[in-house]
């Protein structure tokens, strides 16, 4: 394989703007290899006057207006696109739905998904656009027969390939990242973006989830799905606590258990468990948490399917490290093995598989297996 080749034309690229300084260096980039940009800013939020002050998110009206000023500078078209309600229905409701039903999503896996490279890529073609650009720190490759590959980023410190391992081929083909090869730190992005005049240079980055402007994903849960009394209860069974919504908790969680009854060897517990049928937290020691393997569903690949078991490693969180994994492919479901235990991992997260930087593909974790107890 060899990097992306220098077009004999330039293209058309639609640069996703979200008035951050990432996708700002990025359209800036693309505009100066020669493409033919336009800019556009997604107006995601059901309320888009909410400025920045005291939210954490990327998609407020102060936002659109940083985006703008950024293209102007750039000195390409500029448009902003509201995909409100098809970001309240494929990210929002998801969202609130899988916690719900005892599940830990990724937003931002979904977003990528279903709004920048779903909704935002089907319109950019239909008006014929060749590409869609955007800031992630991620590497697309192409080879001799124009075959694509999604890779991790030259430098693995602001990788972001796991939240792009839902693209499959159709997508990748038309995905641009021109951030990818740059080995270089956020303060050089930030100083580049200062000599291109732009001034969001020093505007700080967005984090948590976009739509949940305070970061307390607890009380926006509590706000949509009203609180629901349950017991904490051991692996025994015995309650030791109680909670005000079983939605709230996330596998592996630690903080904010509120247990009044110690653990008889003194030691801290992690919920381990949350039923939603029984309205129940189950918790207990570390070691408990400790995975040897999984089953996940929904399978999408960036190129063919794995013709059958296969060594790899594996990326269960957005900045989780690696770990060894044997895969394979059974009646449309992914099984995976652990080569190590592993801790942490909750159904409703997503599994991205590498062969060394290349991303052969993601699923959304269902079931797991313990070392010390039965299949979640």
């Amino acid at each position: 394989m060899t990097d992306t080749p220098q077009r004999p034309r330039p293209l058309r690229v639609l640069a996703a703007m979200s008035g951050g300084v990432d996708s700002a260096v990025a359209a800036a980039r693309a505009a100066e290899a020669g493409h033919d940009v336009t800019g556009v800013h997604l107006a995601l939020s059901a309320n888009p006057q909410s400025f920045r002050t005291g939210a954490r998110g990327c998609c407020t009206i102060e936002d659109s207006r940083d985006a703008r000023r950024a293209a102007d500078v750039i000195g390409i078209p500029f448009y902003v696109w509201d995909l409100a309600d098809r970001f309240r229905e494929d990210v929002v409701e998801d969202f609130i739905a899988e916690y719900e039903a005892g599940r830990t999503p990724n937003p931002c896996l979904r977003c990528n998904e279903k709004i920048k490279f779903a909704a935002l890529l089907d319109k950019a073609l239909a008006l014929g656009f060749d590409a869609v650009c955007t800031g992630h720190y991620a590497k697309v490759i192409v080879g001799e027969d124009g075959s694509r590959e999604l890779h991790r980023a030259s430098d693995m410190a602001k990788d972001q390939s796991y939240v792009l391992g839902v693209l499959d081929d159709k997508q990748l083909a038309h995905a641009m990242f021109p951030l990818g090869d740059t080995v270089t730190t956020k303060e050089e992005i930030r100083a580049e973006a200062e000599r291109r005049g732009l001034a969001v240079a020093k505007k700080p980055d967005s984090h948590d989830i976009c739509f949940i402007a305070d970061g307390d994903t607890q009380g926006f849960l509590a706000s949509r799905l009203g609180k629901a009394e349950g017991d904490i209860v051991d692996e025994s069974g015995a309650t030791v606590g109680t909670h005000e919504g079983a939605y709230g908790f996330t596998i592996g969680q630690r903080k904010g258990l509120r247990i009044g009854t110690p653990a008889a060897d003194g030691k801290p517990r992690y919920v381990l468990d949350i039923s939603p049928v029984t309205n129940t937290v189950t918790v207990g020691p570390a070691a408990a948490l400790d995975v040897t393997a999984l089953t996940a569903i929904r399978p999408r690949w960036c190129g063919s399917a794995p013709s059958g078991p296969g060594t790899y490693t594996a990326q269960l969180r957005a900045h989780g490290g690696e770990t060894e994994v044997t895969a394979e492919l059974v009646d449309g479901e992914l099984r995976v093995s652990f080569t190590e235990p592993v801790r942490g991992v909750a159904p409703g997260q997503a599994i991205v598989l590498y062969d060394d930087t290349r991303v052969v593909g993601s699923a959304t974790i269902a079931s797991t297996t313990r070392a010390a107890a039965a299949a979640v």
